[in-house]
This record gives structure tokens, C-alpha cells and sequence, in this order.
């Protein structure tokens, strides 16, 4: 089997020392007294092709979100409230301080220690409209500079820097996408009509995979073909992508529908199109230097969410049939797992490696597998509590009594899954119990939430965190994100989070994740990804939405502490085994089917679990 994560460390504290130096060299030739470090590429993507991991390489810091400032006499990396134990293993804290990116974001930073007069560089085709705006309005008001650079200086002392990808680019079936690129075209032109905008150019390669109805595989876990486009109110879009990625059957399908350009040519190219047009951008995800092509040729940009996230975040019937199709499958595959576990922790020997393995083999075996969605967190003991926890051959432990978290999931072409189970070895404490419970609560009133049309998610959020604030905790990461349909676990704009501004609409994936963490000790994560939907409620005077769960797997009942549940939220806990049980009995081996009988057995209401 071909092992789809790896568990080699990527990450050296012990580099960074000398790099940051490096670097401070380069910036002193170039007159300049900084220079921004984000952890993105040109797409503003999640994972990054290994030629883009500018950050990790310099730092060491190998997670999905931060951003480094390395001044001539000091450096901090601002990471959020995932990263904030991650990201102290993994640089060298004498050189370059660790600071949160929220409660003391880079720019709030960066206005207390430029002094006038300075220049601080930063790469346009790294950072959004929107973040470049937040450095320079931190720069004025320090009295600094803020420099554009042609040339990122990293490049030039990244000597072995890794070649781009050159994935080849495959058609969706048009069976699995529910709609055509042409269907699609028309709507997002309709949309460009009612914005009165002539164009909209977006660097989002997810939005492109969706408009055209492509995969690749030029980045980790998400089946993504690089590229850009600009698609106009009237007359055919134009799709920027490498050529040698088509094969000729690929080309001979998109030109039928699209102008084809290379990457190298897309300045001159969109600068000849954009002229006296009004150009629709979404600040936060196009990248400065685009902005910048389209203003000096003489477009037009007006700002605002891009119209093609909003489409592509509302799943249609194929889709939806996708999901569950794909999550029942993958729902075996973990309940083997979980069988598998169940058997094998208790007698020792098991890490969170061999764990990891062993549920990735589950899924492999399902014989339709294309990749995980993420690499797995397999995480035992007091690693649980770092919520984004790469396992590597130096970190991993061995599996012994206490909770072990694993949060994972798939890439099918039918969907995406991401999933999380705590699981208890041995008996739990009672505070452990505890904090499972209310986090476990959290989940539930997630899962039976009844909101109108129109709400956010950042006014579901608290649903989750309640019983956890009902004890004075709390946890430092949404309740949820977008998923996307075979494209990437982490979508949006819609989000279960205080920052959730999105209404939800029908059609839309989510996860449900609620979590503690207690550090040095063990973390809890429960998850399931559910689909907005529209409920009948009786007398009710709005539209109004709801969930459908679609992961089917069993919730560990070992660590639940039944006093604290309510008769409402056991009933949802009994409802969910019972279908669990139902749907996955005739997908499992006779083992599994045994284990996933007392798996998923009722609480009695008395509060005491049924033998």
C-alpha cells in the first residue's frame, strides 16, 4: 500500500538560527529593515506545494497557518490558538519569539517596533489585498515604509529549493459535480450581472477546480490543479494554467469553453482584458500583485466576496448524494478501525503512528480511496491537547491508558470526509469524564440546533461552548468550517465560529467539532460533519434550517459521564448509534458487527449505560 501521509520530521529548530541570519543579510543589501514572511503561496492555499513552504523553511513552523517578521535586530512568528504548543517545538525560540496571532496580530506588533523612516518588504504575490492593507496602515502609522519587492529574497538562499508540481489536470465527472462548466458559467455570469461587474478574477485554485470541473494534484490532500481565472460578464473566461498538465483530451475539453493561457503570460494577458472594465475581487483571498496588474492597466476593482465561493460552498443533489454515499463508506472503514483499536490498545504495543496506519489501511481497503484530506492526528496522552498535532517518528507515543484523539479523514471522488473520535483507554478520571461530557454536549446542541434563514454561524458558535463555560473553559479554535465536494476539508465562506459571518443556506457542509484541551495532560475532540437543511417546525412563522449528520461512526460511550446529559440530548446519542449500527452492520466483517453492537448501545434514561 502506498502510504499517503508521511511521518518524517519537517521541521529543524536548529536551522532557523542560521537562515534568519541569511535572510537579514539579503534584506541589508536590498536597504531594507524587514521583510514579512506569510505561510502562503500565489493561491493562497492550505497546503502548499513543498517550492512555496517559504515559512516552514526558514522557521521550522510546519503548520497551515502563520506568519513570520524578521527585523535586522528581532523576529517574531504569529501563529492562533491551534499552533500555540506546536509552534514552540518546532522554531528556536531564542531567535525568533512566538506571539498569537489574534490577541497580538502582526500589525498591532509591527506599529510598536518600526521606527520612522524604516522599510519593511513584503512579496505582492503572497499576501492578499486585504492583508497588505493591514501592513501598510501598521507601517504609517510607525512612520515606515512599506516596499513592494519583484523578488522575494528567501528564493535566493533557498538553494535547494524544490521545482513546482506538475500534476496532470483530470476532468470531474459531470455525474459527480451535478452540473456542467457551462451551467456554471452562466450562473456566475448572472451573479456578475447583478453585481454590474464586467469580470471577476480570482487566484483561488478551489474556485477554478469548481467552475470547471477539474482535479489535479499539485498540493497534498486537496485535488487541486493550480491555476487562475478571469471570467467576464459577457464572452468566454480565460483559465491560466501550465500546459504541460493537459493531456490533449483535457485541452481539447476546456478549450471548448475557455481561452487558455499560460501562467508566465497572465499579467500582459489580464491587463489587456481588464482595461476601462470593472473588476470584481475578493479582498481577502486575491493576492496584491494581481490588484495591482488590473489597477495599472486601467481596471476598475470592485471589492467584495468572490461570487464563486458562495456557489460553490451550496451543494447540489449530486452532490449531497455524494456526501453521504462517500461518508457511509468511510464510516466502515472507521468503525473497522475503532473495532481494530478497541482490541489492540489495551494489550499494549500500539502508537499513534501504528494507529494512523492502520486506519488509513481501513480506507485504502475500501479500494477507492484518492488520499487523505489532511494527514491524520493521531494523538495519545498529553499530545491531544496540541489540537493540531503532527505525529513524526521523534514525537511518537506509545498508546497507554488515558484518552487517544484521532481526527481524520478522505478524499473520494464522491466527497470529502473529516471526522474526530476521542477515545477513552482504561478507565478516564472523573475530571476527563467531565470535560468528554460537556464537550460531547457541545457536539449534540450543534447537531439539533434549529436556527432561521439567514443566521450565521457565528451565532451557533456558543451553542457549543455552553457547558463548557458553564465550568470556566473553553476551547481556542472555531466549532466549525466548510467542506468542500472532493476538493478541500477546509472550506468557505461558511464557518460554525465567532468570525462566522455567512449566512447558511441549504446544501451547505460543516463540522461539528467542539474540544478541550488541557495541556501536558490530554485533549477531547468530538466531530461529525453535517448538512444545512431545511425543517418543518409547526406553528413556525420563518423559514428555518437545521442539520443532518452524515459521519456515521460510533461516539466512544466509555468516557461519558451520563448525569450531566439531559433526556433530549441522550435521545439524540441513542437516535445516532442506532443509525450508525443500522447502516454500517451490513458493510463490516462479523467481528466489527459484534463490536459495533455494544459500540453503539443505548444510555437508559436512568443515566446509567445498558448492558
Amino acid at each position: 500500500m502506498t502510504q499517503l501521509q508521511s511521518f518524517d520530521e519537517v521541521s529543524n529548530p536548529a536551522q532557523g538560527k542560521a537562515r534568519i541570519a541569511a535572510l537579514r543579510r539579503k534584506l541589508a543589501e536590498a536597504g531594507l529593515d524587514g521583510f514579512v514572511v506569510p505561510r502562503s503561496d500565489e493561491h493562497q492555499n492550505e497546503y502548499c506545494p513543498p517550492s512555496e513552504e517559504r515559512l516552514s523553511w526558514l522557521t521550522g513552523f510546519a503548520g497551515s497557518a502563520g506568519v513570520a517578521v524578521v527585523l535586522m535586530s528581532e523576529a517574531a512568528i504569529f501563529v492562533d490558538g491551534r499552533y500555540t504548543v506546536q509552534v514552540r517545538e518546532q522554531v528556536d525560540t531564542a531567535v525568533i519569539t512566538p506571539r498569537h496571532l489574534m490577541d497580538d496580530p502582526p500589525e498591532k506588533w509591527l506599529e510598536a517596533v518600526l521606527r520612522p523612516t524604516q522599510k519593511l518588504g513584503f512579496d505582492p504575490r503572497l499576501h492578499t489585498v486585504a492583508e497588505v492593507e493591514r501592513l501598510k496602515g501598521a507601517c504609517e502609522r510607525a512612520g515606515a515604509g512599506l516596499i513592494a519587492l519583484a523578488k522575494n529574497p528567501i528564493d535566493a538562499i533557498w538553494t535547494d529549493r524544490p521545482s513546482p508540481p506538475l500534476a496532470p489536470v483530470v476532468l470531474h465527472d459531470e455525474a459527480l459535480a451535478g452540473e456542467s462548466p457551462a451551467s456554471k458559467l452562466v450562473r456566475i455570469q448572472d451573479r456578475l450581472g447583478e453585481l454590474k461587474a464586467d469580470a471577476v478574477f480570482t487566484n483561488d485554485a478551489h474556485a477554478v477546480a469548481w467552475a470547471f470541473n477539474i482535479r489535479g494534484g499539485d498540493v497534498a490532500h486537496t485535488p487541486l490543479p493550480l491555476s487562475y481565472v478571469l471570467i467576464p460578464r459577457d464572452g468566454e473566461p480565460t483559465l491560466f494554467v501550465d500546459g504541460r498538465k493537459l493531456s490533449n483530451a483535457v485541452r481539447h475539453d476546456l478549450s471548448s469553453f475557455a481561452a487558455l493561457i499560460e501562467p508566465a503570460q497572465i499579467d500582459a494577458a489580464l491587463a489587456a482584458a481588464v482595461k476601462d472594465k470593472t473588476v470584481r475581487l475578493d479582498p481577502n483571498v486575491v493576492v496584491e500583485h494581481f490588484a495591482r496588474v488590473i489597477q495599472t492597466a486601467g481596471g476598475v476593482i470592485q471589492r467584495g466576496p468572490d461570487p464563486i465561493a458562495l456557489l460553490r460552498a451550496v451543494k447540489n443533489e449530486a452532490e449531497r448524494a455524494g456526501a453521504r454515499a462517500a461518508h457511509i463508506r468511510d464510516g466502515a472503514a472507521v468503525a473497522r478501525f475503532l473495532a481494530w483499536f478497541a482490541e489492540a490498545a489495551p494489550k499494549g504495543g500500539e502508537t499513534e503512528i501504528s494507529a494512523a496506519e492502520a486506519l488509513e489501511g481501513f480506507r485504502a481497503e475500501t479500494g477507492v480511496l484518492k488520499d487523505l484530506s489532511f494527514p491524520s492526528i493521531s494523538a495519545a496522552g498529553p499530545n491531544a491537547a496540541i489540537p493540531h498535532y503532527r505525529v513524526t517518528t521523534q514525537s511518537n507515543r506509545r498508546i497507554e491508558p488515558g484518552f487517544f484523539l484521532i481526527d481524520s479523514g478522505a478524499q473520494y471522488v464522491d466527497g470529502t470526509t473529516d471526522i474526530t473520535r476521542t477515545i477513552s483507554v482504561g478507565e478516564p478520571s472523573a475530571l476527563m469524564k467531565d470535560r468528554y461530557t460537556r464537550v460531547l454536549k457541545g457536539m449534540i446542541a450543534i447537531s439539533l440546533a434549529r436556527f432561521p434563514k439567514g443566521a450565521a454561524g457565528s451565532q451557533l458558535d456558543s451553542f457549543a461552548r455552553q457547558a463548557l463555560w458553564e465550568v470556566g473553559t473553553d476551547f481556542d479554535h472555531g466549532t466549525g468550517h466548510g467542506v468542500g465536494s472532493y476538493l478541500s476539508v477546509h472550506e468557505g465562506p461558511q464557518r460554525i465560529s465567532r468570525l462566522g459571518t455567512t449566512p447558511l443556506e441549504a446544501g451547505m457542509i460543516l463540522s461539528n467539532e467542539p474540544g478541550y484541551y488541557r495541556a501536558g495532560e490530554f485533549g477531547i475532540r468530538t466531530e461529525n460533519l453535517v448538512l444545512v437543511e431545511p425543517v418543518e417546525i409547526d406553528g413556525a412563522e420563518r423559514p428555518m434550517f437545521g442539520f443532518e449528520t452524515l459521519t456515521l461512526a460510533p461516539i466512544d460511550l466509555t468516557p461519558i459521564e451520563p448525569a450531566l446529559l439531559g433526556a433530549r440530548e441522550i435521545a439524540w446519542l441513542d437516535a445516532y448509534h442506532a443509525r450508525v449500527r443500522e447502516t454500517l452492520s451490513p458493510l463490516v466483517d462479523g467481528r466489527t458487527r459484534a463490536w459495533l453492537e455494544q459500540a453503539t448501545r443505548p444510555l437508559n434514561r436512568d443515566g446509567r449505560k445498558q448492558a
